[in-house]
């Protein structure tokens, strides 16, 4: 046992693993209150069948005609529509998926969109730890289980479920997140559009409605799949390697080998696929002096996309992110990010993922399990592990990773870009902004209001609108 790993066991024995926290997605900001009020109804709530059916899901050949396979992504990612999704599931298979949420099982449906049909596509619910908090019967939060109970679950539909060359507007899969602990319902859109603003690439969101067997279930967050389309949408070359949830050095400064990176690949998995990019540009790093670190970054990195990725981070406090490590007696580690190998260019970028929890924790912070202790740069305990603001949980300050560190000491740029931020997209024109979504899914917000128990309170919804707006305040002022 390690220096750090004796140093958590004396501190406490009832911390939580954070391997386990990441094998969930850990996703649980403002979970004690949430699932405390939202467990009240999902141990006693099922479903209402009433007036469903079961019917053959028939195989449709579109004619290559259709609008979805000659559209582009723009009009499905365009900020000034609120798109209608309705979609069709025989009620043996809803009912199945029902009956497990967690089980994260595809069942097949058929997809309808300004007058045409997608079918077969798949579908099933999706999400981390937080996304079935009193949304599932059982009442283990830390392990999720039992049948569905709350109207809206998030939801992916896979468009090339039977054709693998099948696209949707330029899309092959479609995620729909529910919000449910995003009172605002603005932490995705806000946040990727931030990024996207300053020159990250990042995914697109948007609002959408949702229709399922004919019945309207609200206004969910469709954010951008991060796959192939994605980079070939966002990059020149999009033939390069992307990999999910892993950092170029581990929590003891080490070099994963070639195998760790290929076991996160997520693309040209069908391929001879080679790490031999991320594994060179890791092993520099563990090799690099602190001049010659700065010289890799501004090599094998674009700089300034880079840097604002890690204000805007900051500034919005994305604390479930990738600058928040984890920790247990089994090491640590970060999450909800991913890295592109641009291979044109021999460049790498960091994109962003998973903003549901963004926001919260500016000013003193909603969420005692994902609030980070350090502003950027700072470092705690000498780099040995020390509690969170939650009992049971570990952290490590960010900076004391090499590469995090190396980004730290460009702190002029860092500071010049915050400048850029705060005079441009996150100046006044950021609640305006917020105005103008709100003003779009109004109308069905409180018609999801009036239809489901469980939906959002339009009172309480502008409540936390306003929240959001405060927080965004102490946000700039701060600056």
């Amino acid at each position: 046992m390690g220096a750090n790993d004796t140093e958590i066991q004396r501190q406490s024995d009832s911390r939580r693993p954070a391997r386990d926290l990441k094998r969930s997605s850990l996703k649980i900001a403002t979970v004690i209150t949430s699932f405390i009020v939202l467990s009240l109804s999902s141990c006693t709530t099922r479903m209402n069948y009433d007036g469903f059916s079961d019917f053959p899901i028939e195989a449709i050949v579109p004619s290559g005609d259709e609008e979805y396979l000659t559209g582009s992504s723009d009009y499905i990612f365009n900020q000034n529509e609120l798109h209608t999704f309705e979609v069709s599931i025989p009620l043996k298979d809803l009912k199945q998926i029902d009956s497990d949420p967690v089980a994260e099982q595809y069942v097949e449906a058929n997809l309808k969109f300004n007058g045409e049909t997608v079918s077969p596509v798949g579908i099933r619910y999706k999400g981390s730890l937080g996304a079935f908090v009193g949304s599932v019967s059982g009442r283990d939060w830390v392990h999720p289980s039992g049948h569905k109970t709350a109207t809206k679950l998030s939801m992916k539909i896979k468009i090339d479920w039977i054709d693998s060359s099948r696209t949707f507007y330029g899309l092959k899969k479609l995620q729909f997140h529910s919000q449910n602990l995003d009172a605002s319902q603005m932490h995705e859109r806000l946040g990727y559009w931030l990024y996207r603003e300053m020159g990250v690439v990042a995914p697109r969101s948007v609002h959408a409605r949702i229709i399922i067997n004919g019945v309207y279930h609200g206004v969910y967050a469709l954010t951008e799949q991060i796959d192939e389309q994605f980079v070939a949408y966002n990059f020149k070359d999009g033939t390069g390697n992307l990999y999910k949830e892993i950092w170029p050095l581990n929590y003891q400064g080490q070099a994963p080998d070639e195998s760790s990176f290929l076991e996160h690949l997520k693309t040209n998995k069908e391929t001879d696929a080679k790490a031999t990019r991320i594994k060179k540009f890791a092993d520099s790093i563990v090799k690099a002096t602190d001049n010659e670190l700065r010289q890799l970054i501004i090599k094998r990195m674009n700089l300034n996309q880079i840097m604002a990725h890690a204000m805007i981070d900051r500034m919005i406090r994305n604390d479930d992110g990738a600058f928040h490590w984890y920790c247990s007696t089994e090491g640590c580690d970060n999450h909800n990010y991913y890295w592109y190998e641009e291979p044109a260019a021999q460049k790498l970028h960091l994109i962003p993922w998973d903003l549901d929890n963004a926001f919260d924790n500016i000013g003193y912070g909603k969420s005692a399990v994902t609030r980070i202790h350090n502003e950027w740069g700072d470092t705690s305990n000498n780099c040995v592990p020390f509690p969170s603001y939650s009992q049971g949980i570990y952290q490590k300050s960010a900076a004391c990773d090499k590469l995090t560190a190396g980004w730290v000491s460009f702190r002029q740029e860092y500071d010049s870009l915050k400048a850029v931020f705060i005079n441009g997209p996150f100046s006044e024109v950021i609640y305006k902004k917020v105005d103008e979504w709100s003003s779009q899914i109004r109308e069905s917000t409180r018609e999801a209001g009036e239809l489901h128990k469980d939906a959002l309170d339009e009172y309480d919804w502008d409540r936390a609108l306003d929240n959001l707006k405060g927080e965004l305040e102490h946000s700039r002022l701060d600056y």
